[in-house]
């Protein structure tokens, strides 16, 4: 008799569980951690050389001593409706998908499909999932939210073979969307891989992908013989750009200057990461906190230590070294629709954009309109990489706003493109 797993498209309810033997192994870990010492002449809020020890210490020491896991555990399985299926993705063969699913109540709701990136998963959505699907009153946009893990993110199922990036991504969750859910159109969300997966579902299903929606999109600047008025701005942003523009344009400079550590190694040697970050509690620690320390407006919001500790655990459940390794293979993904050809050329699928001013890259407008079909803009004083958790309040106004707008409405009712 064929098993729940067996059969393609059928998914199956699932409730998110951890071995007792991997719980009970981290704590040993954890009461045998060495940590590094910091230099004399760094300071206390000096985060040049990394994760800074006594943070690190700790919260390793609540993770040792008074982090919950179970109770942790029961929170997100009541608090997430979830499934399991197994999807025939082209090009690659058969995998297993771990998705929400969250169906409003109101018959006019728009399927939206929110997809997380790095070093986050599918727990990005706990706070916006029930204000979308069931709004406060009926003159507000609802949705039927759809919540999937990227193969290797939390709870979902790493890829087997080698080649599993956005582009095949995009193919599994489109096989989601409408082969296993059954929604013909509908609308997405983005940010980080998050931007790249729906931006490439876009350009492979343009008939069924009707809008988008992104808190962080990657953009290099144009070339000056194809746009000599943007490189122009460019050259005199000093002068031209917005105070919105310019702090943009800083933050990927900061990046590209010496946070971008990560993504070289992650994209070239992940799995020799993952031999350290997979066995050591302290390490994949360290190196997810001083994410959160540079990506999370801190001013306006700081994570709680459970909150920061199951961030953690939805990487450490499966050693770190999928999600690490899902840089390589997106990165080494070619053709229509790929991590390089994303940024190569226009999309025609209408777009709405959000900027958080602590977010690692917004790119000025100019060089967005080269590659986007941006309708919708909002800038705000406060949220940063995360968004949906630092401000649900703000990321949740902008998804009804956009998706409730006439130019949305007439591409989900529209002739498909």
């Amino acid at each position: 008799m064929a098993g729940p797993m067996d059969e393609l498209n059928q998914p199956t309810p699932y409730k998110l569980h951890i071995d007792q033997e991997l719980l009970d192994l981290t704590k040993k870990k954890l009461q045998l951690a060495r940590f590094p010492e910091e230099q004399t002449d760094i300071g206390d809020d000096d985060w040049s050389q990394g994760a800074k020890v006594k943070v690190v210490k700790r919260l390793a020491e609540y993770w040792r001593d008074k982090y919950d896991w179970r109770a942790e555990e029961a929170r997100i399985n009541a608090d997430f409706n979830q499934f399991k299926v197994k999807v025939d993705v082209a090009g690659y063969g058969h995998q297993v998908f771990h998705y929400a699913h969250h169906i409003s109540s109101r018959p006019d709701a728009i399927p939206l499909l929110f997809v997380q990136g790095w070093p986050g998963s599918f727990l990005e959505a706990r706070k916006i999932i029930e204000p979308l699907a069931n709004p406060p009153d009926a003159s507000t946009q609802a949705f039927h939210v759809v919540v999937p893990s990227i193969p290797g993110f939390g709870p979902g199922d790493p890829a087997k073979k080698s080649g599993f990036g956005p582009v095949l991504t995009a193919r599994g969750f489109k096989k989601v969307m409408v082969d296993v859910l059954g929604y013909d159109r509908f609308v997405m969300q983005g940010g980080d891989w998050g931007s790249m997966i729906t931006r490439s579902m876009a350009f492979q299903f343009p008939q069924h992908v009707r809008a988008c929606h992104h808190n962080m999109i990657f953009c290099p600047p144009p070339p000056w013989y194809k746009a000599p008025m943007a490189m122009g701005r460019l050259i005199l942003s000093p002068y031209l750009y917005t105070e919105r523009e310019l702090h943009g344009l800083q933050k990927m400079k900061d990046y590209y200057g010496g946070q971008d550590g990560y993504l070289r190694i992650q994209s070239t040697r992940p799995q020799s990461l993952g031999f350290g970050l997979g066995d050591s509690p302290i390490g994949l620690l360290g190196w997810l906190v001083e994410k959160l320390h540079d990506w999370v407006d801190i001013a306006h919001y700081q994570m709680p230590d459970d909150e920061v500790l199951t961030f953690v655990m939805m990487h450490w459940m499966q050693g770190g070294t999928p999600g690490f390794r899902y840089y390589k293979m997106g990165f080494a993904e070619e053709g229509k629709g790929s991590t390089s050809d994303l940024f190569a050329r226009y999309l025609d699928t209408p777009i709405g954009l959000s900027h958080f001013p602590e977010e690692v890259a917004m790119p000025p407008h100019d060089w967005l309109s080269r590659i986007a079909n941006v309708h919708f803009r909002r800038e705000h004083d406060r949220g940063g990489h995360f968004a949906a958790m630092e401000c649900p309040d703000l990321f949740v106004q902008d998804l009804r706003d956009w998706f409730s707008s006439d130019i949305v409405k007439g591409a989900m009712q529209g002739a498909a493109q």
